[in-house]
């Protein structure tokens, strides 16, 4: 894992052979990793996973289509994979250090993909240096005080269960309908995620599961944000059956924007940037052009 960025490459880097490095952040070692290339006027899209993943969860082909045209950031968080420290337990420490990552990497103003936990994390961004995001993109997510959230620890411990039973991938299980066509789907995201042969995240533990749990159920308990309407624009992607989130959610964190679209889709779950990675690629790249 190298230390400080690399001199850009003719080809653009890919999610399966892009490099890991680190950016300090307070002392700690912070992993991320860069693909497509930066062009000019073209902010940077920094991109915020879900919870229980590390660098290697992103799904190869969304994030491969998104830095076709510009430059994504894959930033991990403290504790998991391969960053230092110890797992942060709430979304505005966790926050604070991807606004501190982003300085460091001197990234400017920059556009923001929050998927899942990654959009609470993203929301908690935007509140403390609004200034330093122009867009936003949030993937199956809630606000503060959203719907479900306090039961997400017993929707997962369910999935896992089910999961060993039935010698299925967990997240096939929490983030696919179980109707056809989606377990075919299902299989076919995990194969994705199988692709990256080198330099693979360390796989994450179940202590750093339950630190994040922990987070989300604190989120869903605090008050519905009472601040100004955050001023960026928004795009709000979500599931109708999704389990883990649900999809009440969509509308309610799109109330926390002045300007704010919404897209569901139907019969799909948690998954949704996976299922629909096409449609979401383009939806996304869409929004982002200036």
């Amino acid at each position: 894992m190298s230390a400080t960025p690399e001199a850009p490459s003719e080809q653009p880097l890919l999610a399966t052979t892009a490099p890991t490095r680190a950016v300090t952040v307070a002392g700690v070692d912070i992993a991320w990793r860069e693909l497509g290339t930066a062009r000019p006027g073209t902010p940077t899209l920094v991109a915020l996973t879900h919870l229980g993943a590390n660098l290697d969860s992103w799904d190869p082909e969304l994030v491969d289509d998104l830095a076709t045209d510009r430059r994504v950031v894959l930033l991990g968080y403290r504790g998991v994979g391969r960053s230092g420290g110890r797992v942060r337990r709430s979304f505005d420490e966790t926050a604070a250090d991807v606004i501190a990552a982003m300085r460091a990497l001197d990234l400017g103003r920059v556009d923001l993909f929050g998927l899942s936990m990654g959009g609470m994390v993203a929301q908690a961004v935007l509140e403390q240096a609004p200034e330093l995001v122009d867009r936003v993109v949030l993937a199956g997510s809630a606000p503060r005080g959203g719907t479900g959230l306090t039961s997400m620890g017993g929707v997962m411990a369910r999935g896992i269960a089910r999961g060993v039973l039935t010698r299925t991938e967990p997240t096939s299980l929490l983030f696919f309908p179980r109707a056809s066509p989606a377990p075919a789907a299902a299989e076919a995201y995990q194969q994705r995620l199988r692709r990256r042969s080198i330099d693979r995240d360390p796989a994450v533990g179940l202590g750093v599961i339950r630190a994040q749990l922990s987070a989300v159920a604190a989120w869903g308990r605090a008050s519905s944000p009472g601040r100004e309407p955050l001023p960026m624009p928004a795009l709000v992607l979500h599931g109708d059956a999704d389990r883990m989130v649900p999809v009440q959610n969509a509308a309610a964190v799109a109330a926390r924007f002045v300007d704010a679209r919404v897209e569901v889709f139907p019969d799909v779950g948690h998954g949704v940037v996976s299922h629909r990675r096409g449609t979401v690629a383009e939806l996304v790249r869409d929004f982002l052009r200036r």
